[in-house]
């Protein structure tokens, strides 16, 4: 991987990554709903712990947000042609580190099913499902990491 830093996001980065999350290739097909029309705003990044992945050209190839009063991981995303790089891996790291750092002991996920297995294999464990409920219509995982 060449030299990827996680810096915190900012609100110029907003059309940055709504255009990231509307462009994902996991929301395709049945789940492009999700994403249609969907914007990460300026407000939300200067309100929340949202911190992104940038290669050393400064292209957004990935970023979290995390909720620290609810210890919720809100949204994460890597840019499709990223993928297997080992982005969201290191996303993930960064987004535990900031939630021991914030005195967090486990953070919650309500996850994309077919984003499981990413989480799972960074650490999560599964505690549950997430029954649909307004416009989503499928059955979400839950998990948890816990934060040691």
């Amino acid at each position: 991987m060449s030299t990827v830093t996680v810096r915190r996001a900012t609100a110029d980065d907003s059309k940055r990554l709504t255009r990231l999350v509307r462009k994902s290739g996991a929301y395709r097909g049945d789940y492009a709903g999700m994403v249609d029309g969907y914007v990460v705003g300026g407000s939300y990044i200067e309100h929340h712990a949202v911190h992104v992945a940038v290669d050393a050209h400064g292209r957004v190839l990935g970023f979290y947000a995390l909720l620290l009063d609810e210890a919720e991981l809100d949204l994460a995303f890597v840019a499709d042609e990223a993928q297997g790089r080992g982005i969201g891996r290191l996303l993930m790291e960064h987004m535990i580190g900031q939630a021991r750092a914030a005195g967090l002991t486990s953070i919650r996920v309500v996850a994309h099913p077919p984003a499981e297995d990413f989480y799972l294999r960074t650490g999560a464990r599964r505690t549950g499902t997430v029954e649909p409920t307004g416009q989503i219509h499928w059955a979400r995982p839950e998990l948890r990491y816990d934060i040691a």
